[in-house]
């Protein structure tokens, strides 16, 4: 009877013992979920990627105490396709998806299963503050009366926009579906067509940067801008606001969420162009405005983590931090973002950038943190945005939905599976298909857009298939297609089937 005792107080003291041990990595059913995205922000944009000339001391945190990923990929190479797939699961070329102009209806069905609906669905407060560029709307908009559907409609409980981007009009927020401090005795007017004939001397305002043709048509605020517009002059934003007015609104939002679990989309307009950092932040880098707006995500990333700490919301919070897609210099706008480059190297190692086919237009800098949950390291797992939705599904127990794209990596974006996906497809003016560290781009057959060529941007398209070694040649100098064509062909044969609607492992 006493070696029974025995036995029974050995076994529960193990069980004990093990419960104690397992409980502080044991993830909650639902964790509050932060995804930081920023605009434009290339591979080594940020310091514990190797950024120079710029300091990032809160995002360099971050990955310090989580996990810094090498091979993580947005969904495309431009910004609208990226912010589909990441919210909807989708590859953007389903939808045709392409960068929109500022009056586009809205591109995500309301029927759709989107991240915030299902998290919503599964208990959450969700909520967007920034820059939107997914259309609203079902045609012409009255920018006059209540805009829908938007993004309240296909998932977010709070949305606080800039409707498009900070080049394009109108140069307004949208709160719910309602223009800020719009008079109604001065209606807003947006044509993407015609301008204006009665447009008034108030476009004409001393300019603050000058810009190429394409973002020369209105100017606010002294930046000229693409699109038409007149009227609505006391909802009109000041682009150095940025910062503060976004994080007021994430924080508020957060402090309203006390209840439930909430998402948060901290969508940032920065480092898009024009860059236009607050007065806080100029001269904070070597690298003129554009380095001077990493250093302003930095603040604002900060500034959101120390109001989680001082909330006792840190330890239950799981932080993605990541980019739309690669990085830009030259975009329409002259704010010497070339000739103070010096020595940084905003794609790292990677060719190409925005718009490009090559590696760095969808191989963005990806941090994951969630304190007590998730142990510091760096991770070489290829993942890309599109399993976001399959993967916070199965990280808050929600009922899957079928997704022909979006796949549960979830052990790999907590860094539990150091390898992720074997096959993930990258999406530019062409497609593109990674496995392991080879890199397949299949034949583009269109043209090249002028505005390509005059910028200079090495965008990877090519009348014939280019197949690359990453391992050996991570800055795709050397097409191997010639070499290997059966492994060129086998991986087109892959993207073909992608495009047919079958999986990918």
């Amino acid at each position: 009877m006493k070696a029974y005792y025995a036995i029974l107080y050995t076994s529960t003291a193990i069980i004990t013992l093990l419960a104690r041990c397992a409980s502080p990595t044991t993830p909650p059913v639902k964790p509050n979920i932060i995804v930081f995205y920023v605009d434009d922000l290339g591979y080594s944009d940020v310091g514990c990627y190797g950024a120079r000339g710029v300091t990032t001391p809160n995002i360099d945190s971050l990955a310090r105490q989580g996990i810094r990923f090498t091979d993580a990929h947005c969904g495309a190479a431009t910004c609208t396709p990226s912010r589909y797939s990441l919210l909807t699961g989708r590859y953007a070329f389903r939808n045709k998806a392409a960068i929109l102009p500022g009056d586009a209806p809205l591109l995500i069905d309301t029927a759709q299963h989107t991240l915030p609906g299902m998290l919503r669905n599964a208990g959450y407060t969700t909520a967007i503050v920034g820059k939107w560029h997914l259309g609203l709307g079902i045609g012409h908009i009255d920018w006059n009366h209540h805009i829908t559907p938007g993004a309240n409609e296909v998932g977010f409980d709070y949305s606080f926009l800039l409707p498009a981007t900070g080049d394009r009009v109108p140069t307004v927020y949208v709160e719910d579906g309602d223009v800020v401090n719009l008079d109604a005795t001065d209606p807003l007017r947006v044509s993407y067509h015609e301008r204006f004939e009665d447009a008034e001397v108030a476009y004409t305002d001393s300019l603050k940067m000058n810009a190429d043709l394409q973002h020369s048509n209105t100017i606010v605020n002294g930046v000229p801008r693409i699109g038409f517009m007149k009227g609505g002059r006391r909802a009109h934003w000041v682009d150095e606001d940025f910062p503060h007015l976004f994080n007021e609104k994430a924080l508020a939002f957060i402090d309203g969420a006390k209840d439930k679990p909430f998402f948060l989309f901290y969508s940032f307009h920065d480092i898009h162009v024009p860059r236009l950092p607050h007065a806080d932040f100029i001269g904070k880098s070597t690298l003129g405005p554009r380095g001077d707006a990493i250093a302003q995500v930095d603040w604002v990333v900060g500034q959101i983590v120390a109001a989680l700490k001082q909330k006792g919301l840190a330890d239950n919070t799981l932080i993605i931090f990541t980019s739309d897609n690669g990085p830009v210099l030259d975009d329409g706008y002259a704010d010497e973002a070339v000739e103070r480059m010096g020595d940084h190297t905003p794609g790292g190692p990677f060719r190409g950038g925005k718009y490009s086919a090559y590696e760095a237009g969808t191989r963005v800098p990806t941090i994951v943190w969630w304190p007590a949950h998730v142990k510091p390291k760096v991770s070489e797992a290829l993942l890309t945005q599109v399993d976001l939705l399959a993967s916070l599904t199965a990280l808050v127990h929600a009922p899957a939905v079928h997704n022909i794209d979006s796949q549960d990596q979830l052990n790999a974006w907590l860094g539990q599976d150091p390898t992720g996906h074997k096959t993930i497809l990258e999406e530019s003016f062409t497609l593109s298909l990674r496995e392991g560290h080879w890199k397949y781009i299949q034949p583009f057959i269109g043209t090249t857009p002028t505005w390509m060529e005059n910028k200079k941007i090495e965008h990877g398209l090519s009348r014939v298939g280019q197949l690359y070694d990453l391992q050996r040649d991570p800055g795709e100098k050397q097409n191997l297609a010639e070499k290997l064509p059966e492994q060129a062909g086998r991986m087109q044969r892959t993207l073909d089937a992608v495009v047919a609607g079958q999986k990918i492992q």
